[in-house]
């Protein structure tokens, strides 16, 4: 750093760090503090899928019931998958290191992954063999098997439904901090092992209203077809929501960009100081529930000797990371804009627009104001 601007950096300095130290230490100890609620609703989900995947093998075994080892499949995967999120959440707070310099936020979104296989596998694939088992057997129950299947399916809604409504208290509070409703903050669950929570649950929910329904179909008409049928929609069901879990875990892996409303923010708070004439691009990652890489190319005004510049980019950086505390990783580069950068500029900047208006993007935490960001723009004149 240069002279300049080192002096005029510590000018404003210590006092400054020094705050800066206790906003980070702040954000931390919140953010620690989520991952606690989310470890919590983990171990809810773990301790529920396990003793309802055991009563409901010992009663799918005695009624002989395919919609209830189906039912049981499921629980078995689920089972196994928090254990994989409860791992996501203890490897993902890794601290960087050389091999890994930004960290190992991605482990959660590898975790995931590895979940949605899981449930796409144990899950889906078992209990659409069961009805194909269940319609070539033709096999019948006896009253005291429906009766038993019955009572397991009813303790297990209960129990589901409470895991369920854990995980959907702690999405409310969320969206009670970051000021959005509950629909939207389920939505855009930015943690994908809560995320996975509110899908198990729900599903398993449903599927179980589904096992109810085919069991007591099959009560009332001698027919195995309906438990057939009901182990089959579970099934279906499960390999729905494994691809979904899939798809939003392998966007994340490879590469995901900050949702527009952040990358829309740190466009406008760029395009707005007076040492910046065009924004040429902004491109964003996720890293991570806890970081975010932001990379601007920046063409400053004329007439900044070396010493203005350096400061000038140490401060946006710094002021940055304070405003919106997820994007901890900020690279900014100056370039000379040419009249085709700045025309891609105001392109991009227009194709933004119109993803936050029209909802299109995925509004997540990101600091004060719960936006993220990725994209170009420039300021015309």
């Amino acid at each position: 750093m240069s002279r300049h601007a080192e002096t005029a950096h510590h000018s404003t300095g210590r006092p400054d760090r020094e705050e800066d130290k206790d906003n980070q230490e702040d954000q931390k100890d919140q953010k620690d503090q989520e991952d606690s609620r989310t470890a919590v609703t983990v171990f809810v989900a773990l301790g529920a899928n396990l003793v309802i995947a055991l009563a409901k093998l010992l009663g799918g075994l005695f009624a002989g019931s395919p919609a209830l080892l189906s039912e049981a499949a499921h629980s078995v995967a689920d089972s196994l998958n928090e254990i994989f999120l409860l791992a996501s959440l203890k490897r993902s707070t890794r601290a960087p290191d050389s091999k890994h310099p930004f960290g190992y936020g991605k482990e959660r979104y590898f975790w995931s992954l590895l979940a949605a296989v899981g449930i796409f596998v144990m899950g889906g694939c078992f209990s659409v063999f069961q009805g194909i088992e269940a319609l070539r057997s033709d096999s019948s129950e006896s009253h005291t098997g429906y009766v038993v299947g019955l009572v397991v399916l009813a303790v297990a809604l209960v129990a589901e439904g409470s895991s369920l409504v854990r995980a959907v208290l702690q999405v409310a509070g969320q969206a009670r901090r970051t000021g959005r409703s509950v629909r939207e903050a389920i939505r855009s669950a930015d943690d994908p092992a809560l995320r996975t929570v509110l899908a198990e649950d729900s599903t398993a929910c449903f599927g179980v209203v589904l096992a109810m329904a085919g069991l007591g179909l099959h009560m009332i008409t001698g027919e195995v077809r309906w438990e057939a049928w009901a182990s089959m929609l579970i099934g279906a069901l499960l390999v729905f929501v494994a691809y979904r879990l899939a798809k939003e875990s392998r966007g994340q892996i490879i590469g995901e960009a900050a949702d527009p409303a952040l990358r829309r923010a740190l466009v406008e708070f760029l395009t707005q100081q007076p040492e910046i004439d065009t924004v040429t691009t902004l491109l964003s990652m996720r890293l991570g529930t806890r970081s975010t890489l932001v990379a601007a190319r920046v063409d400053l005004v004329g007439g900044l000797d070396s010493e203005e510049v350096e400061e000038v980019l140490v401060r946006l950086k710094r002021t940055i990371r304070e405003r919106w505390p997820l994007a901890d990783q900020v690279f900014l580069d100056v370039t000379d804009a040419s009249p085709g950068d700045r025309e891609r500029a105001r392109q991009e900047r227009r194709r933004l627009d119109r993803a936050v208006d029209d909802g299109s993007g995925r509004d997540g935490p990101s600091g004060q104001d719960g936006k993220s960001g990725q994209d170009g723009a420039a300021r015309e004149g």
